[in-house]
């Protein structure tokens, strides 16, 4: 192997599996695309059987390997068995990347109940059973990637009803973190990627109010919001041999946003 092909290789996913969850939505249908792009095969899961169909043909008239398959984060048995599934007919999860997120805007002092533990329970517990269930196939294999999407709310609050985010993020950003230490001697990566506010259908309407945006944007020194493209690229170098020394590690992609708040 010549001395460039090493470097070409660190950033090859040719023959590894990736499974998806969220894949369908703004964030997770870039993820999958450049997941396909650089070689994996990918299996696109998220609630909704026509959506990720339709994206994973996308991918296979590119030139892509993707699969598409339905899946409700919220019904465990239902994860541990489309991961098993998975593992048996592809040989494995290499990769696992968790784009799966959700939120209602509340002020805090009329915050219901029921609310709450929707919001905590998708972008926590079911983030980590998610993330158990693949680390049971992958131990046996001898290790793994494993990456979830935070937020910069993680870390900063913000002048609007977001307490249960905020929150369930701060949480998830942990979760990576003692999970990466268990994981470790299993040669099991995990990291979070942690956008700010991303171009897609979830926050479209914040992003089409003036009164939000530009302020928004003027906080953020690269002057922009995030793109999927932005996260494509981070997706691509966490779940390649370029990162496997990475791990329980929260990377912003915020355009410098945490830099200076």
């Amino acid at each position: 192997m010549s001395i460039f092909e090493q470097y070409r290789k660190l950033y090859d996913l040719s023959g590894k599996v990736a499974l998806v969850a969220g894949g369908a939505g703004g964030i997770g249908s870039a993820i999958s695309e450049g997941l396909a792009a650089f070689g994996a095969r990918v299996v696109v899961c998220a609630r909704t059987r026509s959506k990720v169909e339709a994206l994973a043909g996308r991918i296979t008239r590119a030139g892509g390997e993707a699969l598409g398959r339905e899946l409700d984060i919220s019904d465990i048995a239902a994860v541990r068995q489309l991961v098993d599934q998975t593992a048996s007919s592809l040989g494995g999860i290499d990769i696992l990347f968790n784009c799966v997120g959700t939120h209602k805007e509340a002020p805090a002092v009329d915050y219901e109940e029921a609310d709450w533990d929707r919001i905590i329970d998708v972008n926590l517990k079911y983030a980590f059973f998610l993330s158990q269930a693949v680390a049971r196939v992958q131990v046996p294999k001898g290790g793994g990637k494993q990456i979830h999407v935070s937020s910069v709310r993680s870390l900063l609050g913000i002048h609007r009803g977001y307490v249960s985010y905020c929150s369930s993020k701060g949480g998830l950003n942990l979760m990576v973190k003692q999970l990466a230490t268990e994981w470790a001697g299993h040669r099991i990566t995990v990291n979070a990627i942690a956008p700010t506010f991303t171009r897609t259908e979830l926050v479209k309407k914040y992003l089409e109010d003036p009164d939000f945006y530009n302020p928004l944007v003027a906080r953020i020194p690269l002057g922009r919001v995030c793109e999927p493209l932005d996260l494509a690229g981070l997706a691509i170098y966490l779940a390649s041999p370029a990162a496997d020394f990475i791990t329980g590690q929260v990377i912003f992609a915020d355009g410098g946003l945490t830099a200076c708040q």
